[in-house]
């Protein structure tokens, strides 16, 4: 059944292998001072950053430095950016780069003008901001976590062993995102690997929830199916302009909130991985992959019907005379090739985690509410170790 809800989302998208020059129509809406936020120095390397400072300088806007953001920005690196945005008095931070460095400005931006301590508020408490909220635009530069369009922020507190995710209003969503798709192009393969993995896990933590016959189930499935056609050919091909740019416009649908209306959505897969990622740091779609296929076979029997689905409708898996059990399983072995293939992790091993480390990350693992089974700890614990 389809409930009730609301829906928007007013980011507003450029794509396309010239949309960065609409940079040009978007500054003229903000102040002189722009943070520019960035990884660790690849978009120097291929020649983005020299054409986004152009733009800017260009636009007459004074370029604050706010580089080094990590794979996974911890809760120190937030505190820097928050320092130099104060010291600045900016007035849009530029992400240019992956979710993590969207992720990290949406994090800057809620906190600026916080005058409490941003880890307490926003990533221990749960609490919305409840002051000035400084814009922020994006520049993509891979393709995974469809942060360009939503209002989600995950921060890493080592000293903590956190890494937690927040879904802010809809507020903090960017203001613009540039997609062109080849600014993905120079990634190493197993970073895009990892986004790839991790776009097909955000639909699957929407696709199995109790709300079945859903209209956001039939866009999930043709997602999926653009998604797993698109992987196989720029595995092959990485310089493939419409297999990239159709892996980039997937993630952003995948993520817009779009395809969770009307559903509970379960997100234990990623309470999962960001637990296991906050002990090894490992890439955010690896600990994705790493712990999928313990976790969905795990509550397959409570949302069979779903899964049944999925192998049906997803990988083409032929039930007649077969059980709905072996034709669910069918499907799950189908995901598994298919993750081979791609070239993702398949265990926490791979990924540097221990079994010394299983206690504390199933501590670590939040537990929500959304999905086919409520997990308890010693659940978590059971699938934490099948995925060693």
């Amino acid at each position: 059944m389809l409930g009730n809800f609301s829906y928007k989302n007013a980011t507003k998208l450029y794509f396309g292998d010239d949309s960065l020059k609409y940079l040009n129509d978007e500054l003229p809406k903000y102040g002189k001072n722009v943070q520019l936020i960035y990884g660790g120095g690849s978009i120097k390397k291929n020649g983005i950053y020299d054409e986004v400072v152009k733009i800017l300088k260009d636009n007459g806007k004074n370029v604050i430095e706010d580089g080094g953001v990590m794979p996974n920005p911890t809760v120190e690196k937030l505190y820097e950016g928050i320092r130099i945005a104060r010291e600045n008095e900016v007035d849009l931070l530029l992400a240019v780069g992956g979710g993590s460095c969207c992720d990290y400005a949406k994090a800057v931006s809620v906190s600026v003008n916080c005058d409490e301590d941003p880890w307490d508020k926003y990533y221990l408490r749960f609490e919305e901001p409840t002051c000035e909220i400084v814009p922020v635009g994006c520049i993509l530069t891979m393709a995974g976590t469809g942060s360009e369009m939503n209002a989600g922020a995950v921060i890493t507190n080592h000293e903590q062993k956190l890494k937690i995710g927040h879904v802010f209003g809809e507020d903090v969503m960017p203001k613009f995102s540039i997609l062109n798709p080849v600014f993905t192009m120079s990634l190493p393969l197993r970073q895009m690997s990892a986004g790839i993995y991790d776009i097909f896990n955000h639909i699957c933590e929407q696709y199995f929830s109790g709300e079945d016959d859903n209209t956001s189930d039939y866009i999930a499935e043709a997602l999926m199916k653009s998604l797993i056609h698109s992987s196989l050919i720029a595995i092959e091909d990485p310089k493939d302009y419409e297999a990239r740019s159709n892996i980039m416009w997937t993630a952003t649908w995948a993520l817009n909130t779009l395809i969770s209306r009307g559903k509970s959505t379960d997100w234990m897969v990623h309470m999962l991985g960001q637990a296991a990622g906050a002990y090894t740091d490992a890439t955010h779609g690896m600990t994705l992959s790493a712990v999928s296929l313990p976790y969905y076979r795990y509550i397959m029997p409570y949302g069979l019907a779903k899964f049944v689905r999925f192998a049906e409708n997803v990988w083409d898996i032929c039930s007649e005379g077969k059980t709905d059990e072996q034709v669910a399983e069918e499907g799950l072995i189908a995901m598994e090739d298919w993750m081979k293939k791609i070239g993702v992790a398949m265990n926490l091993t791979e990924l540097g985690a221990t079994e010394g480390m299983i206690d504390g990350i199933t501590d670590a693992t939040l537990i929500l509410e959304g999905g086919y089974k409520v997990l308890n700890k010693d659940e978590v614990r059971q699938i934490l170790k099948q995925s060693l």
